[in-house]
């Protein structure tokens, strides 16, 4: 018996519309990684970009749990000494959100090539209008 190994020039790729309005952010993005890795299908192999295209909409209205809105930072550091930049996610989700749900996204990939291909099957817009209209997206719903 062999195992299947599944070619990169052999997959289907499907597109799916996530509506992000009211959900929690490390559950959305933990799930939307799965679906851009492909782990959500039969023939999910580690090695190849088996995943499927991801359009997340209304951003804006994510949710962070308990005080994570006041109290978490977000920092960014251009390594010269004394340039750490921090600002808190109440500020980042007003302004970035889609940044945001962007990052937590990206973090869950894996850190290499292959995660780079993956992150580029991701489109985030703040609002509810999407540019993808003509790949007809199949709207999904994620599992709490």
């Amino acid at each position: 018996m062999k195992s299947f190994m599944a070619k990169p020039q052999e997959l289907k790729r499907n597109w799916f519309l996530v509506d992000a309005d009211g959900m929690v952010l490390g559950r959305l993005a933990s799930q939307v990684a799965s679906i851009l890795r492909g782990k959500n299908k039969p023939e999910f192999t580690p090695n190849v970009d088996t995943g499927d295209y991801v359009v997340i909409i209304n951003t804006d209205k994510v949710v962070l749990t308990g005080d994570k809105l006041h109290q978490k930072l977000f920092r960014r550091h251009s390594g010269k000494p004394g340039n750490l930049k921090e600002i808190s996610y109440e500020k980042l989700m007003a302004t970035r959100s889609d940044f945001v749900v962007y990052t937590a996204i990206k973090g869950m990939l894996p850190k290499n090539s292959l995660g780079a291909a993956m992150l580029k099957k991701l489109r985030v817009y703040k609002g509810s209008e999407h540019e993808q209209k003509a790949q007809q997206p199949v709207s999904i719903v994620l599992g709490e």
